[in-house]
């Protein structure tokens, strides 16, 4: 007679994306849900929430449920909203463009000391597709940078999806998965602490073709 296959273990985590305007972090996400990509974009308006799986074995399944922020100054004061309790973190910077680097570092500052402590951080050097032809940040300084902060890093292409996928199963195997299984056996719902949508804030899952519900004023052209 056969062994019954065991149920697979979907384990929820909370993450956010975070960067300056018009680094693709809208793309990335799009990419890694959808695997689709549009070259033009309206700039997020808040935030939007999607959610996405991971499979990292045949008893492991991570799901995100991911908060794609503005990255709009005016919507800055709004972003602790959404990495408060976040478990993970991708800070996003353009590759083209120097000063979307340091934006980036000041998010991460910002997270280290205002987020959960335990919080997973990844930094994506996002369009490396245009590497050859219009590179201004070279990636050996940004992975120094990584390094010395002992953030996950990878160079992604939202537009050819270089490494988009192989940066959130990065951060799927970096998290608290066992503390996160003891927590579903005790009756935890699946989620990992903190791992909920962040609380009352509206969005929506760009799946649908929708924006993020938390509003603002007007839109900015993305050049994702």
């Amino acid at each position: 007679m056969a062994t019954p296959r065991a149920t697979p273990k979907q384990l929820q985590f909370k993450l956010v994306l975070l960067g300056e305007s018009a680094v693709g972090k809208s793309s990335l996400v799009l990419r890694f849900v959808k695997d689709q990509f549009d070259d033009y974009r309206e700039s997020t308006i808040g935030a939007a929430f999607l959610t996405q799986t991971v499979k990292l074995d045949e008893q492991t399944q991570v799901k995100f449920e991911i908060w794609d922020t503005a990255g709009q100054e005016r919507y800055k004061s709004l972003a602790p909203m959404y990495y408060r309790n976040a478990n993970c973190a991708v800070v996003v910077y353009d590759i083209t463009q120097p000063q979307s680097l340091e934006k980036a570092k000041s998010w991460i500052r910002e997270l280290q000391r205002q987020a959960d402590p335990n919080i997973v951080i990844a930094l994506a050097g996002n369009k490396a597709d245009l590497a050859t032809t219009r590179r201004a940040v070279p990636r050996e300084e940004a992975e120094r940078y990584a390094e010395e902060e002992k953030l996950l890093f990878l160079e992604t292409s939202a537009k050819d999806s270089t490494n988009v996928s192989e940066l959130f199963a990065l951060i799927a195997r970096k998290l608290p998965l066992e503390s996160a299984a003891n927590a579903q056996k005790r009756g935890g719902g699946g989620a990992a602490a903190g791992g909920g949508a962040a609380g009352g804030a509206a969005g929506v899952d760009l799946r649908r073709g929708q924006q993020g519900a938390a509003q603002g004023g007007g839109q900015d052209a993305c050049q994702c």
